[in-house]
């Protein structure tokens, strides 16, 4: 019981991470969206993940080998593809990353929500029916 709700915590912990990872990011890529030949990065979270987990099922554990020496992960960043080109050589599309901006806040936000009511639902649990 105590390894599966280990498992999972630990999965979210590091979807939390790369959540953050991306976060910071994005709000480079926006920071220098005047910054003349300045090429906007990003990462596939879903690959990032599952190579965070092992490359497989959660609780196979931590591939160590895409962590950094403080345990967190580091996912492999790739340049983005603009949609149009532009004289500066600068890759940032505004409409783009504050889209990815709001989307990635949001999943980061329901993944905390999602953490805090097992939390709490194992606490619930562990509470004796006499207490209040």
């Amino acid at each position: 019981m105590i390894n599966r709700l280990t498992d999972a915590l630990d999965f979210h912990g590091q979807a939390l991470v790369l959540r953050a990872q991306r976060q910071q990011l994005i709000a480079g890529n926006i920071a220098n969206a005047d910054t003349p030949g300045y090429q906007a990065r990003d990462f596939d979270f879903a690959s990032a993940l599952r190579a965070a987990r092992g490359g497989g099922a959660a609780g196979e554990g931590i591939a160590r080998d895409i962590l950094t020496p403080g345990g967190r992960p580091q996912p492999t960043l790739r340049y983005v593809h603009p949609a149009q080109t532009n004289l500066d050589g600068n890759s940032v599309d505004m409409d783009r990353e504050r889209a990815n901006f709001m989307d990635n806040a949001l999943k980061f936000d329901a993944t905390l929500r999602f953490v805090n009511g097992n939390v709490r639902t194992t606490l619930d649990a562990m509470k004796s029916p006499n207490s209040p």
